[in-house]
């Protein structure tokens, strides 16, 4: 039943995989999750993806059209104490399925309370979780699960998301809401349909009137008077995370230094933080300095080892030095632009003389066939084909506007000539 001051995001909640917005390769026609519910049998499984995007709403669907009971729990405010009580009500139940939210929060004696009652079917465990399953799940419990990618909605999907509240919530048609512009109430929400849904009511209170029409100066507007109403969700979190990482690429230690005071002030994992520095050391800066991979590993690996508080001198070091090293994004733009070219070429053959012959009739019918040796040349260098038919000379890596990267680009035009215009 919907409580009086019931966000909008809970009164649009979808109760069946028809209703359900987004995620079509996992409950569409032909998706996964469709055919496991429709059989009657599913996994247990964690549901991998970033926020908004319907984990706790597919959990919940799935819990009604197994008719199932449903029993959800929060990473951060239960315990094993909690996690025994529901095993033991789902034993007594004959079968539950167990939502815990953040399971990437849950430390690694929590999760072992799980394994028995999901490897015995005692409860059916849907975990959700916004981080890489395989660093914050135990492999025990991952074993036991499948994983399944829930990606970010489209925009289309996301203005229909809105254009279904204007029709089919009660308090909106008494408003007589109608959206003239998209564009702010998509920025600000990021992405995030509960953001979305609950920023679209937030304006709508805001404005009196016979007629509320939305523009995106007036969600601005709102948006910034109620910056803590309508972040009441707590996705802040990705917010702050944003502003950090953004800070280090535009190599500002001092904003770096102050969006990791608040995380860290927030509470926010030290693990999730090193990560975030970990990927940045790659994507933003790159072999303009590989040194930064390097401190950003260290840093990862000893935040592991001592936790708070002392791990934030080292989040504090590696951030200052990945802010104040030259950036390049190169190597981030060149497996982009590589897998956007597989993708357009598909499964090209691998040219003869790049082949492996371990067998004769390999080697006579032409594997490995005028292959030559690098090291056999001067410089261990000897310019030949690499790439196969069809994509030669294409060039993916572009060197970037730094010292050392300017000094890649010299050597590779001194090998290669003209065969890469670098």
């Amino acid at each position: 039943m919907i409580q009086p001051n019931t966000p909008l995001a809970e009164r649009m909640r979808p109760h069946s995989l028809d209703q359900y917005a987004g995620q079509q390769h996992l409950v569409g026609p032909n998706g996964i999750l469709r055919r496991y519910i429709e059989g009657g049998v599913i996994p247990s499984m964690i549901l991998w993806g970033p926020p908004g995007v319907g984990k706790t709403t597919l959990a919940n669907i799935i819990a009604n059209q197994m008719k199932l009971p449903f029993v959800a729990l929060s990473a951060i405010n239960s315990g094993v104490k909690d996690i025994r009580e529901v095993i033991e009500q789902a034993r007594k139940r004959h079968g539950t399925v167990l939502f815990i939210d953040e399971i990437h929060r849950f430390n690694k004696s929590q999760q072992d309370a799980l394994l028995g009652a999901v490897e015995k079917g005692t409860v059916t465990l849907v975990g959700a979780t916004t981080e890489n399953p395989s660093f914050e799940v135990i492999s025990a419990l991952l074993s036991r699960c499948q994983v399944y990618i829930l990606k970010h909605l489209t925009k289309d999907e996301l203005i229909a998301l809105v254009n279904k509240a204007l029709t089919e919530d009660e308090w909106l048609r008494n408003l007589n809401v109608t959206v003239q512009d998209y564009e702010a109430l998509l920025t600000i929400s990021g992405g995030d349909a509960r953001k979305l849904l609950n920023l679209l009511e937030i304006v709508a209170e805001g404005v009196k009137g016979e007629q509320v029409i939305v523009t995106n100066d007036m969600v601005q507007q709102v948006a910034q008077q109620n910056i803590v109403m309508y972040d009441k969700s707590g996705e802040m979190h990705y917010d702050l995370v944003s502003a950090f990482i953004k800070s280090i690429r535009g190599s500002d230690p001092n904003a770096a230094i102050y969006w990791l005071a608040r995380m860290i002030e927030g509470g926010e994992d030290p693990k999730f933080i090193a990560r975030r520095l970990l990927i940045s050391s790659s994507e933003d800066i790159g072999l303009a300095n590989p040194n930064a991979l390097l401190m950003a590993t260290s840093c990862f690996q000893a935040v592991q080892m001592i936790g708070y508080p002392e791990a934030e001198i080292i989040l504090s070091q590696a951030t200052v030095y990945l802010a104040t090293s030259p950036k390049s994004n190169a190597s981030y733009k060149a497996i982009k632009q590589a897998k956007q070219l597989v993708q357009q070429t598909g499964n090209l053959p691998v040219p003869l003389h790049l082949r492996n012959a371990p067998t004769k009739l390999m080697q006579e019918i032409g594997y490995g066939s005028n292959y030559k040796y690098a090291h056999d040349y001067s410089g261990n260098f000897v310019a030949q084909e690499f790439m196969p038919d069809g994509v030669a000379n294409r060039i993916l890596y572009d060197p970037g506007q730094n010292a050392r990267e300017n000094d890649m680009r010299k050597q590779l035009k001194t090998q290669w000539g003209s065969k890469y215009r670098y």
